[in-house]
């Protein structure tokens, strides 16, 4: 417990809030609304401010912490106004995402009518809609109380970011408080179990199965609990996809996992999807980029059990025989118990054997040579020589866009959580940013940044805060000189009449070196293994510039544009 011998500012108040939740970084751009609170951050030792040089990249760089930590990720916009809706874009993606983010802004004076205050803006209204909750403190005293109340809500599942608006006058306003500093106000783990009415009904559902197929989705990935689904999915002889942007919920190398499924996926691991009988969905809400809501992606006959953390998600956007709600690897262990006990086996030999041999198959075709001529340079080349090229702990970031997507299931991933995306939310200009808050998550990870040049060139001046910080991550800047995606879209939907989607851009690997990062460039596939060793040996921030032929462009969402003519 501390209490305040002395009257302290509420900027104190909020800064002993946040040293009372074992916060360690703060990401965050100063202003003169919340002076008072990075001045308290100042004689904090013991948490780590990261100055940022934009309050939306910032936020990537918390949600990428909170994702990687299993812990809340803290971003501060030290202004309000313009300050808090550079935080939109990053809190929104955070969102989708449900990752944990304590957005707190600085807000104009209570004693101030917005309309004629100075940068004045309704926050309250603003972040209500991308964020589990918003607080606007209208009295100094109660800020311990609202911190608390934001770090605990942002954890509780199903997990999203939460904002805090502080205004001018409450954080200069002076007040003795009493701040319990036994224990954080979040647990990181649910130990949710299921009806064991439920989970009995599930058991004998699976009992039926001749095609049965386990989906591991995000539920799996964040707690890295995936012995648990390896262990039901050995028992029963059956294999195991991942849920789109979940790549990294089982490790690459069991042969029982086939890699993520539908459009953003791969043949093998769709496949299974659209021929199961039974399948148990686990920690995975079944979402669009797993399934693009369509029975294309998934037997519309097959009958679905479903265990979601959050109850409104069940059979959301399919039907389900059985909804579980509960932790994911609580439930799935205990089924596992359950068909131990009732000595369930499956007849599954046929079904999983063809299933490892599809899989062999597609592993063994996809690292052919046949990826194209030296120059220009194919991603599926790049890929390739990247999982030659990547240690096996490396934790991969990637942008939304064309190039990125195409990623998505091409990589190898180990040990979970090690694939963040912005899948959810189709955001351009998360990877990089995200990376660094990775990287401050897990220090003594590799951290690899795969972006299109247009993202990297919306985030670019955060080269500075990696650099100042010492944030060692290699982001690799897939360059095809156009907007990837759209100019695939104008080129297969509306007769290659091009507007706005080539672009040009300065040497990013000479760009980097100005701003004291280490660059290199690729213009030849011979030539990037070479360059990814040396930028993850270098002990520097690292930008590898690599030039993608330009026409290797692919539309994913033809769906979208089945009304257009070519």
């Amino acid at each position: 417990m501390i209490k305040s011998r002395k009257k302290i500012s509420g900027g104190q108040a909020a800064v002993q809030s946040l040293k009372k939740e074992k916060v360690e970084h703060v990401f965050g751009l100063i202003g003169s609304a919340t002076m008072e609170m990075f001045d308290a951050l100042y004689h904090e030792k013991k948490i780590k401010f990261i100055g940022v040089r934009d309050e939306r990249t910032g936020t990537h760089m918390a949600d990428g912490y909170a994702r990687a930590s299993n812990k809340p990720g803290v971003i501060i916009a030290g202004q309000n106004g313009p300050g808090a809706t550079n935080l939109v874009t990053g809190v929104a993606q955070a969102k989708a995402a449900f990752s944990p983010v304590v957005a707190i802004a600085g807000s104009y004076s209570t004693k101030d009518k917005m309309e004629d205050a100075f940068q004045g803006l309704d926050q309250q209204s603003l972040f209500t809609p991308i964020t589990k909750k918003t607080w606007t403190v209208k009295n100094s005293k109660i800020i311990p109380n609202v911190i608390s109340d934001a770090f605990s809500l942002a954890m509780q599942p199903r997990r999203g970011p939460v904002c805090v608006n502080l205004p001018r006058n409450i954080l200069a306003a002076t007040n003795n408080y009493n701040i319990n500093t036994k224990k954080p106000s979040f647990v990181s783990e649910s130990t949710l179990k299921g009806n064991n009415e439920k989970i009995t009904k599930a058991a004998k559902i699976i009992n039926q199965a001749k095609q049965f197929v386990i989906i591991a989705g995000g539920g799996i990935k964040y707690t890295a609990k995936y012995k648990e689904v390896i262990k039901l999915a050995e028992l029963l002889n059956i294999p195991i996809v991942t849920s789109a942007g979940h790549g990294d919920a089982i490790p690459f190398n069991h042969k029982l996992n086939a890699g993520q499924m539908g459009p953003r996926g791969n043949p093998v691991a769709s496949r299974l999807i659209k021929q199961a009988d039974v399948i148990l969905a686990i920690g995975t809400r079944l979402g669009f980029n797993s399934t693009f809501y369509s029975y294309d992606n998934i037997n519309k006959k097959a009958k679905i059990i479903q265990i979601e953390i959050e109850k409104k998600m069940l059979g959301k956007y399919f039907p389900i025989v059985v909804g579980i709600n509960a932790d994911a690897a609580t439930a799935t262990n205990q089924i596992y118990n359950e068909i131990k006990k009732q000595k369930i086996k499956l007849d599954t030999k046929n079904w999983t054997n063809l299933y490892i041999k599809e899989r062999r198959e597609y592993l063994i075709n996809r690292d052919k040579d046949n990826l194209g001529r030296n120059f220009p340079i194919q991603p599926k080349g790049l890929f390739k020589q990247l999982r030659k090229a990547l240690p096996r702990d490396t934790a991969i970031t990637l942008d939304a866009g064309t190039l990125c997507l195409q990623a998505t299931d091409a990589l190898e991933y180990y040990n979970p959580p090690s694939l963040f995306t912005p899948l959810d939310f189709g955001l351009v200009g998360f990877s990089f940013a995200c990376g660094l808050g990775v990287k401050i998550a897990k220090p003594k990870k590799t951290v690899v940044s795969l972006m299109g040049d247009g993202g990297f060139g919306m985030t670019i001046s955060e080269l500075s805060t990696a650099v100042e910080y010492g944030i060692n991550t290699t982001t690799i800047v897939m360059n095809n000189q156009s907007w990837g995606a759209e100019k695939a879209y104008q080129k297969d939907f509306f007769g290659k009449r091009y507007l706005g989607a080539d672009i040009t851009s300065p040497s990013f690997d000479k760009v980097a070196e100005l701003y004291g990062a280490k660059g290199f460039k690729v213009k030849k596939i011979s030539e990037i293994n070479e360059a990814v060793r040396a930028a993850i040996k270098c002990n520097k921030p690292v930008v590898v510039d690599v030039d993608v032929d330009p026409n290797a462009l692919y539309s994913f969402r033809r769906d979208s544009f089945k009304h257009k003519q070519k």
